[in-house]
């Protein structure tokens, strides 16, 4: 029988995907990994000077967190405006942070996330 990308036969095959079932019984665990990992470079961002100085302010940078509802992995802002800034609006023009970040690194993510479900890649 030919060898095709490294399995002789159905059964090889078959055990290597019910593996890789196996690791993806929770996929949010591995969706957690990419955003944590996404965060944290969010937050070495430089932070642009805030003209506030009140105590108990925190800078948008400070802000960003990931979290988990139902089956989906969020990472966003913890101030209101982290959206506008990004997006922009009628009045003020974009001025993007979190994009710039995640097209830079998402290979990073990509294989954190793949490690974690003990995928190979061809």
């Amino acid at each position: 029988m030919s060898e095709v990308f490294g399995y002789e036969g159905f059964q090889d095959l078959a055990d290597v995907v019910e593996k890789y079932i196996d690791n993806v019984e929770n996929v949010t665990d591995v969706l957690e990994i990419g955003a944590e990992e996404f965060v944290k470079d969010l937050k070495k961002l430089p932070k642009p000077i805030s003209k506030i100085k009140k105590t108990g302010y925190t800078h948008l940078i400070d802000s960003f967190s990931s979290r988990t509802k139902k089956k989906e992995v969020e990472v966003g802002w913890g101030k209101y405006y982290g959206l506008m800034l990004e997006n922009g609006t009628k009045k003020m023009s974009a001025r993007e942070h979190l994009k710039p970040c995640w097209n830079r690194n998402k290979e990073k993510y990509y294989k954190k996330m793949i490690t974690k479900l003990g995928l190979q890649t061809w």
